[in-house]
């Protein structure tokens, strides 16, 4: 019997790819294992045609080639059915945080159907047990759960022994919470936490938006923006996931909105300084 206090269903999930680029590439199989607040698990397998080819390097990992996706629905396809099984859950995977969830969530952005992701919690299987002990997930089968993992690179079997290994950590580690909102944030992937999910944005201390990578890494964007106006063009026209950029544009546009704010107070205060100088003769 776990001791994890869930509020809500918590959502174990694992993607099978054509590859690792984010933007370019696809997923051919999405498998999830729901652990529900009661205690039941639901699980679901979905395989996907991509309607790009699969690379035969990258089928002898998975074990998924092209023919066997020919006929499978499109991602559009069953897109509401995924949506609807996860709900309102909260999210867990093994290195979900950087790899899993901003895959998933370029994806349903390219197919115009977004995936929900307010009022989520999200916890890495990976980070809890890279800043416990350090290792890999077959590692963490063997070390937490005394088994060895028989059928790697399967999308279900990885998510199955990815559940196994999170609720051996909790009986592990009585430091650990129970509670999914601070488990989240301790698998965090850093202290101040990522703006986009391909943590290509992040806050400093100040909690200003700076950019989390490249010859700017550091520098918040009020910042680059001065410097090198055209660095924001660049990024909005270069191979970055589309949510990232999303939350550029946000940003700009609040810096902007408060830039506008200032130059209005301003003219305000000095007609104020005008008309007081008038009401004084």
């Amino acid at each position: 019997m776990t001791r994890l206090r869930l509020q809500k269903p918590l959502c174990f999930f694992d993607l099978e790819t054509t590859g690792t680029q984010i933007t370019k590439d696809r997923i051919v199989q999405l498998a999830v294992v729901k652990l529900n607040p009661d205690g039941s698990k639901e699980e679901r397998n979905f395989i996907v045609n991509p309607e790009i080819s699969i690379p035969e390097e990258i089928s002898a990992i998975h074990g998924i080639t092209d023919e066997m996706v020919k006929d499978k629905p499109k991602l559009t396809d069953v897109a509401e059915e995924i949506i609807s099984f996860f709900n309102d859950s909260d999210l867990a995977g093994y290195n979900s945080n950087k790899f899993d969830i901003p895959f998933l969530v370029e994806e349903f952005l390219r197919i115009a159907k977004p995936f929900p992701m307010e009022g989520r919690h999200f916890i890495d299987v990976q980070n809890i047990f890279h800043k416990m002990e350090q290792r890999t997930l077959a590692a963490a089968f063997k070390f937490y759960c005394g088994q060895t993992m028989e059928n790697a690179h399967d999308a279900l079997y990885d998510t199955q022994v990815t559940l196994d290994v999170f609720l051996a950590q909790l009986e592990r580690y009585e430091s650990l919470s129970e509670d999914v909102k601070s488990l989240a944030e301790f698998s965090k992937n850093s202290a101040h936490g990522s703006v986009d999910f391909a943590g290509r944005l992040a806050r400093n201390e100040k909690q200003e938006i700076i950019y989390n990578f490249g010859k700017h890494k550091g520098k918040t964007i009020e910042n680059v923006l001065k410097l090198e106006p055209g660095y924001y063009g660049w990024m909005l026209e270069a191979d970055f996931p589309n949510e990232t950029k999303e939350r550029l544009r946000e940003e700009v546009q609040r810096l902007k909105g408060l830039r506008e704010q200032k130059k209005e107070e301003g003219m305000s205060d000095k007609l104020s300084q005008l008309a007081s100088k008038f009401n004084t003769k």
